[in-house]
């Protein structure tokens, strides 16, 4: 990847991680540690990667993104607010009553938004559904799906997974937010799905292994998925959970906390001098 290209994707993608942090802090809820160690796959999806406009969120062409794993929409509509679906200040309306951006995605209200999730499992089901009907019906578009490494512990994940494999959808890419820890503690802790490279490869997937932080990774493993070859992809994002401010980092505590005033202020100096180096 070029290097003017990188630096504006670790620019917008420091923006999406204050997003996060200001929806969070003023909802007094919500999920944290997630939606920041997945801003830097989402920053690449839509301002890389997928065919969207935000001017027509509904042109039938466009590729389709499903966050499996719904419990980190402060990612999601902090980088939908970055690419201009919304306005970037109606992020800190987040849970609060009559808003449209609600704890959990809502394809209903909220322009971007193509799969209202939540229930682990359901989301990745509904995008190899979606990629079944682009084969089906002859359209070109892309379905890509992110999930947490956690929710593979899903059965219906796997399912999924063999589903797709059987019916060829090489238009389908599931990305892993890989940060090794989930709401009650680490992944070995609680129910670990590892090795899960080799369990994606023996349902029938192409695997890529990246560092989920690094854009030159990122932008090479989507490329590569990009070739059509009978295979639906997966790209299994090794994460911080927390990526960008310190005190969050690789704390399971911050899987679904809202930072008080004074952890808001430490999190937005940070994130504001890591901007200001990279500008």
């Amino acid at each position: 990847m070029k290097a003017d290209a990188k630096k504006e994707l670790e620019i917008i993608a420091c923006k999406v991680r204050m997003g996060v942090i200001e929806s969070v802090h003023a909802a007094k809820s919500g999920h944290p540690g997630g939606s920041l160690s997945s801003s830097d796959i989402l920053t690449y999806l839509y301002f890389n990667k997928l065919n969207v406009d935000p001017k027509n969120p509904d042109m039938p062409e466009r590729d389709r993104f499903v966050l499996s794993k719904g419990h980190i929409a402060p990612g999601l509509y902090s980088v939908l607010a970055q690419k201009g679906f919304f306005p970037v200040e109606d992020l800190k309306t987040l849970r609060h009553i009559g808003s449209f951006l609600q704890g959990h995605p809502d394809k209903k209200g909220t322009p971007g938004v193509d799969m209202s999730s939540g229930s682990l499992g359901q989301g990745i089901s509904c995008a190899v559904g979606m990629a079944l009907s682009a084969k089906h019906f002859g359209n070109n578009y892309n379905v890509y799906a992110l999930l947490g490494d956690g929710e593979c512990e899903e059965g219906q994940v796997w399912e999924a997974a063999m589903f797709a494999a059987n019916k060829k959808l090489d238009n389908l890419v599931a990305i892993v937010d890989f940060n090794g820890l989930q709401i009650d503690g680490t992944l070995d802790e609680v129910n670990s799905p590892a090795p899960l490279d080799e369990k994606f490869k023996a349902f029938g997937w192409n695997v890529i292994t990246i560092d989920g932080h690094n854009f030159d990774e990122i932008d090479e493993a989507f490329n590569k998925a990009s070739s059509k070859n009978g295979k639906p992809t997966a790209i299994i994002a090794k994460t911080v959970k927390g990526k960008g401010v310190s005190f969050m980092e690789n704390q399971v505590g911050w899987h679904g906390s809202a930072p008080n005033d004074e952890q808001y202020e430490i999190a937005m100096q940070e994130l504001n001098a890591a901007l200001a180096k990279l500008q």
